[in-house]
């Protein structure tokens, strides 16, 4: 819920307000609501205005409180017209009656006379029919509240908003309020009554995406005539029952209205329409999200059934969509639905079982029935040892968003959070263990420090390296002393020889931890004293904190004084790791960066490879993206020798990768000499699958009450088709590799605001779309000393669509509809990289040329 702030200001005020004896006030009433985006004239709103005379008498007075009055208030001569201006062409209202529009029994209702309880200002209840229409009652409801003031200038808080909302800020949605009400009383009698309220959203990624309600209401006195006497009676509800005893107490709240579409297609009749735009080839455009999202409002308004039909109805290729699609739904139908269709204990159809998963990871609503249904799969029966892998490292997502929606304590979070700390020690299977470590780095439990802190320091290095990047994703204020003792240890090999990644992941940690004086100079003091790949790389990392003035730049600055710590031996290492980071994209709105790690042997192949985007906005990080390729033991392959520490690793290279703050199960390129060797024979060169699929990004519903009693439905959604693979290829005849990460993605988000009455509906939508390439590319030629590598990170030129559209509709089927877009080519560029790795290219392709 928001507040939303009225501010009151009496004028020509001498005393409360009041309605005389034998009077008949005369009003001439008006409503308007309008809907554009924020920066649109007036003159563009969708929308529509009613227009009545008001008229007002006293019923009864207390007797022992003269400022607590009941009122009879009857409404006539109304008109519903445009809210903007419209040549006659493109004016539905013009020519039709309020009968017409409203229809004869809604029309009766709303010049059926009412009453209103009304004491110091304040409306303290309203009496009408009850089986009044929704819709009437809201806006006798709100001709009342132009009598509500406070007797004092000043603020009064109305909790009036219900909003459905994601957890991260970078992508969802903000709102802004206001709300101006100026009353004019003559001798405590209302002369005048003005009222304007604006609600404005704004997608926070892209604040253009906005939309703006302008609701309006007046209330001016016209005539005062003879009117009907009060009558005598103990209190106001004995009154009203002796007036009309049709009339009884409705409350002064909105109630919510229910309005039937019709016309509007079933799940199976959209299906139809949108299924040829999710099939695999289409995914890159931007007409598969926005298919995803047409598709995403029928599943949350259809049954269990109906989404089991189409399920078992669609074809193969798009099937994977469809998943992806039933899952983000997130209904308790489509839950059901997704799970009664899958099968989990056959290894068929891993594909669709993983797809549902990630969905599950990605879900911007996540419920506790959610995560009992992943807990339940996990403990059952799994065909894939993969599937079972990815379930329980799901489950740590979801742990984490719900903790953070304040459920961490309900029963089956609290059982799942004590599965997943207790499960890297209640298994020896080296797979297992990993599993549990993926799960604890998505949930990051305050409880899960000490478990990770222990495996940080394990003898097998994944446990290690997955540790301790789990302990980076944590706030520096959970990385105790005693935490980064271990860390220390680890880098400085204070008790045994550790792994060169594991090494510089956990210098990573300690830079990004609020670092002491004394661990950054014994960080500085090691360059040199490191393996040779490992100098360099250390030397990228520094100069990388001080170039893109990191956190931890100043306290850098203040080291480097020490001519000890900062000298020429020091930081004149040479060799091909890096560090490196930059912007790749700077706005009002958001703020977008990257960084590339890449950390080589000493024989010159990669060992890590580690590239990061993350976006800012509102003073919020996300961390939109992170793609590690892991290599070791190749050092047989060029009978080069490996480093200390590395001597008897297994061959091996995989990848993991980190999408919107949820790691996925990584996956393997080649394990074993014997593996590897296949696969290189058999090596195609394709890109190995890390991720594909349609996510939703931003989910934001929200029901906003005007004050003049119409309700204004805001949905925004944003859609994601995401394509991320990568590959590693080895040539002993050429004596070169290539490692490459491919990303491919179409996002749309489209916000709807729409008010619809169940005799008028208008509305304004906004949007906007774009279609983009990113690759990263590694190449590495070792077939000399100091081997050549070239790093190329590349974006290809995009379009960038913005959308806005304005409807209104009648009942008769008449419909005004308006639509704009503006469309341009955001150029592409080679991000670029340290001056080094430009030299580098040069030679590597003027040798390949």
């Amino acid at each position: 819920f928001l507040p939303l702030t009225s501010l009151i200001i009496l004028i020509c005020a001498s005393a409360g307000p009041q309605i005389d004896n034998d009077k008949l006030y005369k009003y001439s009433y008006s409503a308007e609501v309008g809907l554009n985006r924020p920066t649109g004239s007036t003159r563009g709103n969708a929308g529509f205005r009613i227009s009545s005379d008001v008229d007002i008498s006293l019923v009864w007075r207390n007797s022992e409180i003269q400022d607590e009055q009941l009122l009879r208030v009857q409404i006539s001569n109304v008109q519903v017209e445009s809210a903007g201006k419209r040549s006659r062409k493109h004016n539905i209202f013009q020519g039709s009656s309020a009968e017409s529009i409203l229809g004869k029994v809604r029309l009766e209702a709303l010049q059926r006379p009412f009453m209103v309880l009304w004491k110091m200002g304040k409306i303290r209840s309203l009496y009408a029919q009850k089986a009044e229409p929704a819709t009437i009652k809201n806006l006798k409801r709100g001709v009342a509240s132009m009598l509500m003031m406070q007797l004092k200038s000043g603020k009064m808080l109305e909790i009036r908003w219900s909003r459905w909302d994601l957890l991260h800020t970078v992508l969802g949605v903000s709102g802004k309020s206001a709300s101006e009400t100026v009353i004019t009383l003559e001798n405590g009698i209302i002369k005048s009554s003005d009222v304007e309220e604006t609600h404005t959203l704004s997608v926070n990624a892209h604040h253009k995406a906005a939309t703006k309600v302008l609701s309006r209401q007046s209330l001016t006195l016209k005539k005062i005539e003879v009117g009907p006497a009060e009558v005598a009676g103990k209190d106001a509800a004995s009154v009203v029952k002796s007036l009309d005893d049709k009339l009884m107490s409705v409350g002064v709240m909105g109630e919510k209205v229910k309005t039937k579409c019709k016309g509007c297609p079933n799940l199976m009749d959209t299906w139809k329409a949108v299924r040829s735009q999710l099939e695999l080839d289409s995914l890159s455009k931007a007409e598969a999200p926005k298919s995803f999202l047409m598709l995403l409002h029928s599943l949350r308004k259809a049954s269990k059934s109906e989404i089991l039909t189409v399920l078992r109805n669609c074809s193969k290729t798009v099937l994977p969509q469809l998943v992806d699609a039933v899952t983000s739904a997130q209904t308790p139908s489509s839950l059901a639905a997704i799970l009664e269709f899958l099968d989990f204990s056959k290894k068929e159809g891993l594909m669709l079982q993983e797809r549902f998963l990630y969905a599950c990871g990605f879900a911007s609503h996540p419920t506790e029935n959610m995560l009992h249904s992943l807990l339940e799969l996990s403990q059952g029966k799994i065909g894939s040892t993969d599937i079972k892998e990815s379930t329980v490292i799901i489950m740590g997502a979801l742990l984490r968003k719900l903790c953070l929606k304040g459920a961490c304590e309900v029963p089956t979070v609290v059982k799942v959070k004590e599965m997943l700390l207790a499960g890297p020690d209640s298994t020896q299977v080296e797979s297992e263990i990993q599993m549990y470590l993926l799960a604890l780095k998505n949930a990051l439990l305050p409880e899960g420090v000490p478990v990770l802190a222990k495996y940080a320091e394990s003898e097998v290095g994944a446990f290690s390296t997955i540790a301790i990047t789990a302990l980076q994703r944590y706030n520096p204020e959970l990385i105790t002393p005693e935490v980064k003792k271990m860390l220390n240890r680890i880098y400085h090999q204070n008790q045994r020889i550790y792994e060169k990644n594991v090494r510089a992941a956990a210098a990573d940690v300690i830079m990004s931890s609020s670092p002491s004086y004394m661990e950054v100079k014994n960080l500085l003091l090691s360059i040199g004293h490191l393996p040779h790949e490992m100098n360099k790389y250390m030397l990228s990392k520094v100069q990388d904190i001080l170039r893109f003035e990191m956190p931890a730049c100043k306290l850098v600055r203040q080291v480097m004084k020490d001519m000890v710590s900062h000298n020429y031996d020091r930081f004149s290492k040479t060799g091909s790791s890096s560090a490196f980071s930059g912007f790749m994209a700077r706005t009002a709105d958001v703020t977008c960066t990257y960084n590339l790690d890449i950390l080589y042997s000493g024989s010159g192949t990669l060992r890590r490879s580690n590239m990061n985007i993350y976006g800012q906005s509102n003073n919020a990080l996300l961390h939109g993206l992170q793609v590690t390729i892991e290599a070791q033991g190749l050092e047989s392959l060029i009978a080069a020798t490996p480093d200390e520490g590395e001597e008897d690793l297994e061959s091996f290279a995989g990848m993991s990768a980190l999408l919107f703050d949820v790691q996925l199960r990584p996956v393997t390129f080649f394990k074993g000499y014997s593996d590897l060797m296949s696969k290189m024979f058999s090596m195609s060169g394709d890109p190995i699958n890390v991720v594909k699929g349609l996510i939703l990004l931003t989910d934001h519903s929200q029901v906003i009450p005007l004050q003049s009693g119409l309700r204004a439905n805001a949905e925004f959604q944003g859609g994601l088709a995401i394509d991320i693979s990568g590959g590693m290829e080895i040539s002993l005849w050429y004596r070169e590799s290539k490692t490459s990460v491919n990303n491919r993605g179409a996002l749309v988000v489209i916000g709807n605001v729409t008010v619809d009455t169940d005799f008028v509906s208008a509305g304004v939508e906004v949007g906007f779309e774009t279609e983009a390439t990113l690759d990263f590319i590694t190449t590495v030629q070792f077939s000399e000393y100091p081997f050549l590598v070239c790093m190329q990170m590349d974006k290809t030129t995009f379009p960038f669509r913005e959308m806005v559209s304005k409807q209104e509709k009648l009942p008769s089927g008449q419909t005004f509809f308006s639509k704009k877009s503006r469309d341009q080519l955001v150029p592409g560029s080679e991000f670029p990289l340290h001056q080094e790795n430009s030299n580098m290219c040069k030679k590597v392709f003027e040798q390949a040329w």
